[in-house]
C-alpha cells in the first residue's frame, strides 16, 4: 500500500524484493495490469467468429461482454475494503487463478448463462487486480495525489488495451482460431502468477481490517438490475421489444431488484449504495452527460461496421486495423488531457466542450463524407476524433466525481454509478435508439426508393428481384445512415451551445487522501457497524426474549 512507501526519499514498493532495480519496480506492476486488462472473459472483436463456430448469437456474447463490465462496475464500492483485507499479492494471485479459469471456461462452453456468470466474476476480479497494482503504484504517478494526473495514466492503459485486444483477438482468429487468444492469455496469466510468486513478497498492511459491515444483499440487487438493464437493451430488437415475455420478465426483475435496493437504503447504515452517492450533483450531470454523449456517438456500435463490410466491403483485418486510428485517438487525448486539464488546470466546462466540438467533427464528417467509395484512409479523421473525445469526456467526469465532496465512505459506491453509467448504460442505451431509428428509417426510405425506382426504369422488369432488393437496401441503409448522422449533428450542435452558454468556474482540484486516512475511515465503518450490530440484536432480545 501506498503507506508502506517511505514518507522521505525515492519512491519504492516495499512488497518487491530489493534485487530489483527500484526504478524498474512500478513498471512490474504496470506489466501486471496490462495482462489483466486483456483478460476480461470473451473478446467481442471475435464475435462473428464465435458465431460461426458455436451456437451462440451475436447478442449472447454482447450480454456477456457486458456482464464483464458490470462485475467491474460493481466491484467498485468494495474494492478499498478488499486491498485492506488481503495483500497486494494475495490479490493478485487469486485474480489470476480466477481469471485463467475463466478465459478456459469462455473458451468451449456454448451455455449461455453460465458464459454471462463467468464473464462476470472475471470482471469483479480484474478490476480488483487492476485496483491492487494501481494504487500500489500511485505514488509514482502522482506523488501529491492529484487524481487528475491519476485518472490520464487509468484510461490510457483500459482504453489502450481495448482498442489492442480488438486487434489482437482478430489476427490471432485470421491465421490460428479464435480459441487461441484464451490460450495466450492464460498462458500469460501463468506467467504473471510465476512473476507475483518470485518477485512480490507476502506483506501485510499495518492494520488487517475484516469484511465486516459490507451489504452483500445489496451487491447482488444491483448487479441484477444491471443485468437486467442490459438484457432489455441488448436483445430488445431480437425479442421484439414489449411483445416478448422475456423483455417483460427482465423488466419487471429489474425494477423488483432496483425498488428493493431504493427501500433498504432508506434505512441501512451502510448501504451498498446510499442515497448520497445518488442524488449528488456531480454524479447526477456526470451521468446526463453520459447518456448524452456516448448516444451521440452510438453510431459506432450501429453503423461503422456494417457500413465499412457491406458498403465499403472490408474484410476482418481491415475492419480491425480501424482501431489502430481510435488508438492514436485515445493516446492524443489522454496526452491533451494531461497537459491541459491536469496540469494547466482547464476548466471542466472547456474540456466537456472540446469534447463535444470533437464528436461534432466525428458526426459531421461521416455525414459529408459517407458514400460508396471512401478509402480506409480516409476514416482516420472521425475515428481518431472520436477516440480523443471519448477519452476526454471519460477523464474530466470522473475526477469530476472525486471532486464532488462526497466522503470516503460514499466515495466508492459513487464509482460504481459512475462505472455503470459510463461503461454500460453508454455503450447499450444510445445503440439500442439508434439502432430503432435505423430500422425505421431504412423502412421508409426503401419504400421510397423502390417507388422512385419503379416510377423511373422502364426496363426494370427484366432486373433480378434479388440483385433489385440488394440495390435498394444498399441506398436505403447509406441515405438513412446519413439522416441518422444529420440528426445526431444537430442534437450535438445544441449540445455544444447548451454547454458554452453554461456557466462554470470550476476547475480540477482532485486530491485522493493519504491512505492512513482511507484506513481510519474504513476501520471506523466495521467498529459502526459492529456496534450497530450489537444495537439491533440487544432491541430483538429485548421484545423477544428467549426463554429459559
Amino acid at each position: 500500500m501506498a503507506d508502506w512507501h517511505a514518507p522521505q526519499g525515492p519512491f519504492d514498493i516495499l512488497e518487491v524484493p530489493d534485487y530489483i532495480p527500484r526504478r524498474l519496480k512500478p513498471y512490474l506492476f504496470i506489466i501486471f495490469v496490462l495482462i489483466v486488462q486483456f483478460s476480461g472473459g470473451v473478446y467481442l472483436a471475435a464475435a462473428s467468429d464465435m458465431v460461426g463456430t458455436t451456437a451462440l448469437m451475436q447478442e449472447d456474447i454482447l450480454m456477456a461482454g457486458y456482464a464483464s463490465i458490470i462485475g467491474l462496475a460493481i466491484n467498485f464500492a468494495v474494492m478499498f475494503r478488499i486491498k485492506f483485507r488481503f495483500s497486494t499479492r494475495s490479490q493478485l494471485l487469486v485474480s489470476a487463478a480466477v481469471l485463467i479459469a475463466a478465459n478456459i471456461i469462455c473458451a468451449h462452453t456454448t451455455n449461455v448463462p453460465i458464459l454471462v456468470i463467468t464473464c462476470f466474476i472475471a470482471g469483479w476480479f480484474r478490476m480488483q487486480a487492476t485496483f491492487a497494482c494501481n494504487s500500489t503504484i500511485q505514488l509514482w504517478l502522482t506523488p501529491v495525489r492529484d487524481m487528475a494526473i491519476f485518472f490520464c495514466y487509468v484510461y490510457i492503459i483500459v482504453d489502450s488495451v481495448i482498442q489492442l485486444s480488438g486487434i489482437a483477438t482478430i489476427y490471432t482468429a485470421f491465421f490460428s482460431q479464435w480459441e487461441y487468444m484464451h490460450w495466450i492469455m492464460t498462458g500469460l496469466l501463468a506467467l504473471m502468477m510465476l512473476m507475483v510468486m518470485i518477485l512480490v513478497k507476502p506483506a501485510r498492511g499495518p492494520m488487517f481490517i475484516p469484511l465486516l459491515g459490507i451489504d452483500w444483499i445489496g451487491a447482488i440487487l444491483w448487479a441484477g438490475f444491471m443485468m437486467c438493464f442490459t438484457f432489455i437493451w441488448v436483445y430488445g430488437n431480437y425479442f421484439d421489444w414489449w411483445d416478448a415475455v422475456e423483455i417483460r420478465n427482465a423488466a419487471i426483475i429489474g425494477l423488483a431488484c432496483l425498488c428493493i435496493n431504493l427501500w433498504r437504503a432508506s434505512f441501512l447504515h451502510h448501504p451498498y449504495i446510499s442515497f448520497q452517492a445518488m442524488k449528488n450533483h456531480n454524479v447526477v450531470r456526470a451521468t446526463v452527460i453520459y447518456l448524452v454523449f456516448f448516444t451521440l456517438i452510438a453510431t459506432e456500435h450501429v453503423f461503422e461496421h456494417t457500413y465499412a463490410a457491406n458498403i465499403l466491403g472490408f474484410d476482418e483485418t481491415n475492419l480491425i486495423d480501424l482501431n489502430w486510428y481510435v488508438f492514436a485517438g485515445i493516446l492524443v487525448g489522454c496526452a491533451f488531457t494531461y497537459l491541459t486539464f491536469a496540469l494547466r488546470k482547464w476548466r471542466y466546462k472547456t474540456m466537456t466542450a472540446i469534447a463535444f466540438a470533437l464528436a461534432i467533427v466525428y458526426l459531421a464528417y461521416f455525414y459529408f463524407l459517407i458514400d460508396y467509395g471512401v478509402e480506409k484512409e480516409m476514416l482516420f479523421i472521425p475515428l481518431f476524433f472520436r477516440g480523443a473525445a471519448a477519452v476526454i469526456i471519460s477523464i474530466v467526469f470522473l475526477t469530476s466525481i472525486v471532486q464532488s465532496g462526497l466522503s470516503f465512505q460514499v466515495f466508492p459506491q459513487a464509482l460504481t454509478i459512475n462505472g455503470f453509467t459510463g461503461a454500460v448504460m453508454g455503450a447499450t442505451l444510445g445503440p439500442a435508439i439508434i439502432g430503432e431509428i435505423l430500422r425505421h428509417t431504412m423502412a421508409k426510405n426503401s419504400a421510397l426508393i423502390g417507388a422512385n425506382i419503379l416510377n423511373t426504369n422502364p426496363d426494370i422488369h427484366f432486373i433480378p428481384l434479388e440483385q433489385l432488393y440488394g440495390t435498394v437496401q444498399t441506398q436505403a441503409l447509406v441515405v438513412s445512415m446519413k439522416e441518422i448522422y444529420g440528426w445526431l449533428l444537430i442534437v450535438a450542435l445544441a449540445s455544444l451551445t447548451i454547454i458554452l452558454l453554461s456557466y462554470s468556474s470550476v476547475r480540477p482540484f482532485a486530491i485522493f487522501p493519504k491512505w492512513s486516512t482511507i484506513r481510519r475511515v474504513v476501520k471506523h465503518m466495521v467498529r459502526t457497524s459492529k456496534e450497530s450490530t450489537y444495537h439491533n440484536s440487544k432491541i430483538v432480545l429485548e421484545k423477544h426474549p428467549v426463554p429459559e
